[in-house]
C-alpha cells in the first residue's frame, strides 16, 4: 500500500518517519522497550548477541522478550543453552 499510494514508510509502532540514522534506531528501540514491546527486547538481545558479543546482556534481553511472549526470544534461548553461550549448557 505505500508503495502504489506513494506514502512514505513508518514506523509501525509510533507512526513516524522511519529513523534514518543509527542513533535514531536506538533512540526508538529504547522507547518501544521502555513499554514493554517483545520485538524490541529480541532486537536489542540479537544486537547484544551478534554484534557486542556480551552473552549475559543478550540472554537478559531475550528472557524479558520470552516473558512478554515473543517467540523468536524462546527459541534463540534454547540454542544459548543448547551451545552454552552466556548460559551452563544444558546437555540433556
Amino acid at each position: 500500500r505505500e508503495q502504489e499510494q506513494k506514502l512514505k514508510h513508518t514506523c509501525p509502532f509510533c507512526r513516524n518517519p522511519a529513523p534514518e540514522s543509527s542513533e535514531d534506531v536506538e533512540k526508538n528501540l529504547i522507547k518501544r522497550m521502555e513499554v514493554n514491546d517483545a520485538f524490541a527486547f529480541f532486537q536489542m538481545g540479537w544486537r547484544m548477541f551478534h554484534h557486542e558479543k556480551d552473552y549475559k546482556s543478550s540472554f537478559e534481553y531475550y528472557s524479558k522478550a520470552a516473558a512478554l511472549g515473543d517467540i523468536f526470544a524462546h527459541y534463540n534461548l534454547s540454542v544459548m543453552y543448547q551451545k552454552g553461550e552466556g548460559v551452563e549448557k544444558d546437555d540433556k
